[in-house]
């Protein structure tokens, strides 16, 4: 963490990550619900694929700038996201079609940023 010299309070270094197609901001020591990822509670995951670095200081955006940098991740839990009911209804017939569906995730918290700097 960065800290402003005038007011005494401090911004956190910050990434942006892809994982599973949806893009994900983090920080260290962060807890993030990402889709489902493979493994168990207590593996690591390592992201090589980061879209934005930031600080206080300065932004670094794209490949080229990135080139080298990773981010390390331990999975916390394995679980499912709430319900969402699907219902489909045609009036004057009497049809009605009821289905749910829930999202499997993966809860990951950010160890480390490696080769950023």
């Amino acid at each position: 963490m960065r800290r402003l010299f005038l007011f005494g309070w401090s911004i956190p270094v910050y990434a942006v990550v892809r994982s599973g197609g949806k893009q994900y901001r983090v920080e260290e020591g962060s807890v993030v619900t990402v889709g489902r990822l493979a493994g168990k509670a207590g593996d690591r995951v390592t992201f090589d694929e980061l879209l934005l670095v930031a600080d206080n200081e300065a932004m670094k955006v794209g490949a080229k700038e990135l080139k080298g940098g990773r981010i390390t991740a331990e999975i916390v839990a394995q679980g499912r996201g709430p319900k969402i009911d699907v219902v489909r209804y045609k009036n004057k017939t009497r049809q009605r079609k009821s289905r749910g569906h829930r999202q499997d995730e993966t809860t990951l918290r950010i160890l480390k940023f490696e080769g950023l700097r």
